[in-house]
């Protein structure tokens, strides 16, 4: 079991998905605390919810940014190993994390992003996608380090690119991917299966001796 914390900004559909995955013991994880860097966002409600302790913890708070990033990130530290959170989840969270934070939890920290990375980095990349004309799109799951959306992958999933999508159609696609995808890395990541050697990230086989306690878990 991993003890996990979530930093959320927005409407919380991965953190829900995560919450209902510990919830029903698919996943060997419990989310300990979740932080919000936005007062009145959506997933804050989603982890009052389920009893789950949340924090608002705004940037401005601290002065003006970026200036404030590592007082900032200093508080999140605080509360997250107060909490005794071995993996950081990026789980809509709409800031760069620092070095602050990922120093405290190195390569602890993951991020979902809806793009097949390395293609379509930052933001709008539905829109991105559609734009370049590509014909598969999908989602990344990968370990943050101090670029934008360029560490380690370690998990990935693909859907079509429809002649009729509009961002919207593809953004719901690609939503779906990341709510089957997100839990899956958490598991791997659990279990001891993810290595990182340099920019690539190897997933090892599961134990035979685990293979059938583990029987209960979603395909992974």
């Amino acid at each position: 079991m991993i003890s996990l914390g979530v930093l959320v900004s927005g409407r919380g559909t991965n953190l829900q998905t995560i919450l209902d995955r510990c919830e029903a013991g698919s996943i060997p994880a419990r989310v300990e605390v979740v932080i919000s860097n936005r007062r009145g966002a959506p997933a804050i409600d989603r982890a009052a919810a389920k009893g789950v302790p949340v924090f608002v913890v705004e940037p401005r708070q601290y002065g003006k940014w970026p200036a404030c990033k590592r007082a900032y990130e200093e508080k999140l530290v605080e509360i997250l190993l107060s909490h005794g959170v071995e993996l950081v989840v990026l789980a809509g969270y709409d800031r760069l994390a620092g070095e602050t934070l990922l120093d405290a939890f190195p390569m602890r920290v993951i991020n979902i992003h809806p793009s097949l990375l390395p293609a379509f980095p930052g933001l709008g990349a539905q829109k991105q996608a559609l734009d370049y004309g590509v014909k598969i799109a999908g989602a990344s799951v990968f370990f943050v380090d101090l670029s934008v959306d360029g560490g380690p992958i370690i998990v990935q999933g693909a859907c079509p690119v429809h002649e009729n999508d509009t961002v919207e159609s593809l953004s719901g696609r690609i939503l779906e991917i990341e709510h089957r995808i997100l839990p899956e890395a958490i598991t791997l990541i659990a279990h001891g299966r993810v290595r990182v050697n340099g920019r690539k990230v190897e997933i090892l086989p599961e134990p035979v001796q685990a293979q059938a306690a583990n029987t209960s878990l979603s395909e992974v």
